[in-house]
């Protein structure tokens, strides 16, 4: 990688920048993967007092999250940090800064703007960039969720078109960057023994279970903003969802497997209310920024259904919500008992193949298995299987380490595109036109009592069994 780059950051201040953003800069750099030439200009409504109280918040953020820093490495990413304020209504002070850094890094110079900002902002603070010719050719990396609702997403879609074409615009799902979640398609398209197994003849269910431990202390004003089915359903779920159900692409390249992934999403039936559980934990009307009233959903777990050949009538179940009794990340495929069944006295158990999504890939898998003795009669066994080989567990990319790297890179692969947002908001807009009713939990549990009998006698994979 030679050509240099010039990174505008808008909320470079925020939360997702501190935990997330600066150290997977921070990684790449270390790792080389980064230009040995660049800028990064850090925007938003406020500066700080000085570039230097700028650069010291960024370094102690970096201290947090990552052990053993490099000394060298930091202070080069410093030395390239620029900070200068911009609003919707005013960025001629910001396309000022980026081009005179354009000019110092060259001809070949690649910018690209990530926008980390609230929904509401977002399509003014395109329409800035589009005014300020800033859009241009610069690759434009939008956070999630990509509008609120059906309408305001095509709005959005309409904005960002009139200032850049499609295939300048990244559309970031940091699920997708996760390890675990791209070895779904190695696991799948590469192994003989499991990808004709996988569809509707030989699997039951499919469950997608993200719970989360940690409540929404402080960040109850996003939330009462967005809530969970927009923050987590219409993005990541339906996102590993279409990674789960795809058809084999022609080719793994960002036109095939987005191709692959919109058809699954075309093929999906919009979600059916009825069919939709949502639940608040209790005390989240506490927090300083909620409602007192609040109908807000901490937790949402619903039904949905892929209708194709490979799918029809297998049921997927997405759960996912704050306060619960785990934090975890699993897809697990229940498989159907083969016919006949030729063990008399019980009903063998459903194999299972659970693939952990939470850090370094794994897979269980749950089998039927002769019980030791005279009997010909079953048990039940579980094996982990690690997903990825020994000497490779340290050279694995973080999230947004990968994310970020591909947008420099100009790959569009792992980015959601436009036509795959609208048709995930048609299936979601029903469930927004007709809410079902906020049920209450406790913290530490597992949702409401609804969301716990959704699946059916067959029930949740997690808590493990």
């Amino acid at each position: 990688m030679t050509d240099p780059i010039v990174l505008v950051l808008f909320g470079a201040r925020g939360d997702l920048a501190r935990r997330m953003l600066f150290p997977s800069l921070y990684r790449l750099a270390a790792a080389g993967r980064l230009p040995d030439e660049y800028r990064i200009i850090g925007s938003g409504r406020s500066s700080p007092e000085s570039i230097d109280e700028f650069r010291d918040s960024v370094r102690d953020g970096l201290a947090d999250s990552i052990d053993d820093l490099d000394g060298a490495v930091v202070e080069k990413l410093l030395s390239q940090l620029r900070f200068q304020s911009s609003t919707d209504e005013d960025g001629t002070d910001l396309a000022a800064e980026v081009r005179q850094a354009q000019d110092e890094l060259g001809d070949a110079v690649q910018t690209l703007i990530y926008l980390s900002v609230p929904p509401a902002a977002m399509r003014p603070m395109i329409e800035m960039l589009g005014r300020e010719g800033l859009a241009g050719n610069a690759r434009l990396i939008v956070e999630k969720p990509f509008g609120t609702d059906l309408d305001s997403a095509r709005e959005l879609a309409a904005t960002t078109a009139s200032v850049s074409d499609e295939d300048h615009v990244y559309r970031i799902d940091h699920f997708l960057g996760k390890e675990a979640v791209q070895n779904i398609l190695a696991l799948r398209f590469a192994n003989g023994l499991i990808e004709p197994a996988w569809d509707r003849e030989h699997i039951e269910s499919v469950q997608i279970d993200v719970p989360e431990d940690l409540a929404l202390e402080g960040r109850g004003s996003f939330y009462e903003s967005t809530g969970c089915f927009r923050d987590m359903v219409s993005t990541h779920l339906c996102q590993v969802l279409g990674f789960v159900a795809m058809e084999p692409p022609a080719t793994l390249d960002a036109t095939a497997l987005r191709d692959a992934k919109a058809r699954v999403f075309e093929q999906m039936r919009p979600l059916d209310p009825a069919r939709v559980v949502f639940g608040q934990y209790d005390g989240y009307r506490e927090d300083d920024d909620v409602a007192d009233d609040s109908e807000v959903e901490t937790f949402v777990a619903l039904e949905a259904f892929v209708d194709n050949d490979r799918w029809r009538d297998v049921p997927f179940y997405l759960r996912t919500g704050k306060a619960l009794a785990a934090n975890r990340r699993t897809v697990t495929l229940t498989f159907r008992n083969p016919r006949p069944e030729l063990f008399p006295g019980a009903t063998p158990a459903r194999d299972q193949l659970v693939l952990d999504l939470t850090g370094t890939p794994a897979a269980t898998v749950e089998l039927n298995v002769k019980q030791p003795g005279p009997e010909l009669t079953l048990t039940t066994v579980s094996s982990e299987l690690r997903l990825i080989p020994g000497d490779d567990e340290d050279n694995g990319l973080d999230a947004y380490e990968r994310l970020l790297l591909d947008a420099v890179d100009g790959d569009q692969t792992l980015f959601a595109r436009g036509d795959e947002v609208d048709r995930l908001w048609q299936v979601c807009q029903p469930v927004l036109d007709a809410p079902p009713r906020v049920q209450s939990y406790q913290k530490g549990s597992w949702g409401p009592d609804a969301a716990v009998a959704l699946p059916g006698p067959g029930g949740w994979r997690l808590p493990d069994a």
